[in-house]
């Protein structure tokens, strides 16, 4: 890979070039043991996942429903921190030169470390992009400029409300893709409206050319494939965290995890 070519940009378009969706899949760093972070990233991999979204530890995830904010207190509880996911980036990159890996997170960790040490550190570590969740776009302008000056994507979400004024100053600053939020709420909640997913999706398209992956209440192949129709992929998280939560053990969730990424790769494939 040269420099030009960040890990995400090349990924879509290959998925693009193969008329194929991506899958995203989302695991809390640290959740299920510290020691068992990067073994359930190679499984997510070998069982089909495109893009890894690293979760950073947070005291106060509100944008979590309860499954995953269980998830990030289990890994605080694990002594998980932003720098530990850094480092387990960068163990995960000594296996694996190709996988989009992004930090999914909340800004107070990127304030502390200092946005541009944080820029520093993301590309030393081999991450490809970060997605700051509670980060506004009025303030976002700084990061993404450190970020892309690395040849680092910065992320962003919209929602069923974001208006279209709003969707316009954000796919601005936005690369690599967007994250197209598809309930009103926390992750995990409520049922998908697959209508709603389906107009919002064109309306943000009037924006921007960049790939629109969709998440919130993906739960299995059917679901990942019903949002991903209108879009250029689906993106499962809690029902990852679930299925560590449920083996209360990182490296005994892998076989589960495996099977849950497997049928939604499947799925996204048929």
């Amino acid at each position: 890979m040269t420099e030009a070519q960040n890990r995400i940009d090349r990924r879509f378009a290959e998925l693009r070039s193969e008329g194929r969706k991506a899958l995203v899949t989302y695991i809390v760093a640290g959740d299920g043991g510290l020691e068992n972070t990067v073994g359930l990233m190679h499984q997510l991999v070998a069982s089909g996942s495109d893009l890894i979204e690293l979760g950073v530890p947070f005291s106060d995830p509100m944008a979590e429903g309860p499954v995953i904010q269980k998830g990030h207190e289990r890994a605080l509880a694990n002594k998980c921190s932003l720098r530990k996911c850094l480092a387990l980036v960068k163990e995960f990159r000594s296996q694996d030169a190709d996988t989009p890996v992004i930090l999914m997170g909340y800004a107070n960790p990127i304030e502390k470390m200092g946005a541009e040490a944080f820029a520093d550190n993301l590309k030393e570590a081999g991450a490809d992009g970060a997605l700051t969740v509670d980060l506004p776009a009025e303030e976002a302008g700084p990061l993404s400029e450190l970020l892309n000056a690395r040849n680092l994507r910065n992320i962003f979400l919209l929602t069923p409300t974001t208006s279209d004024e709003r969707i316009r100053q954000i796919t601005e600053l936005a690369s690599g893709f967007v994250y197209y939020v598809s309930l009103k709420g926390v992750t995990g909640a409520g049922n998908l409206d697959l209508d709603s997913v389906r107009e919002n999706l064109a309306r943000i398209r009037r924006h921007t050319e960049l790939p629109l992956c969709v998440g919130f209440g993906i739960k299995d192949g059917a679901s990942a494939k019903a949002v991903s129709a209108d879009g250029d992929g689906a993106v499962v998280g809690s029902v990852l965290v679930s299925a560590v939560a449920e083996s209360n053990d990182g490296a005994a969730a892998k076989d589960r995890i495996g099977t849950l990424v497997s049928e939604m790769r499947s799925a996204l494939d048929s």
